[in-house]
């Protein structure tokens, strides 16, 4: 699992047991991870937001502009190496750590938490 779907599934629960089937097939040879993770239902911008400020500790983290107070926020450290790894499954092999790349790295987990299935509200992605 890596550690966009490791924020996501803090955000919005854990569905890998819903996608398990009910009864175990051989072990089969590990296939690669899909690029992004299963479209979840959409729910309301509302509650993605809502979410995400009832988990224990939102009031004090500034997640909603920082990629490192969300990765905190969902108990994922914010090292420049964890960063790093979630830019690059984000599509950006050239991230730094400046603050620009951490704003577009915050944008690119919100964008790809709305293409996956969360309606992200507007303000929160730009």
């Amino acid at each position: 699992m890596g550690i966009f779907s490791s924020i996501s599934n803090a955000i919005f629960g854990d569905d890998e047991d819903e996608a398990k089937p009910a009864e175990k097939a051989p072990a089969a040879a590990p296939a690669a991870a899909p690029a992004t993770p299963p479209k979840r239902a959409a729910i309301s911008a509302e509650d993605v937001e809502a979410r995400i400020a009832s988990i224990p500790g939102s009031d004090k983290l500034n997640w909603q502009t920082s990629i490192v107070d969300l990765m905190k926020l969902v108990r994922i450290d914010p090292s420049y190496e964890n960063r790093k790894a979630l830019a690059i499954e984000m599509g950006n092999t050239d991230y730094s750590g400046t603050a620009e790349d951490n704003i577009a790295l915050h944008k690119a987990v919100l964008a790809q938490m709305a293409a996956a299935g969360g309606i992200v509200p507007a303000h929160l992605k730009d």
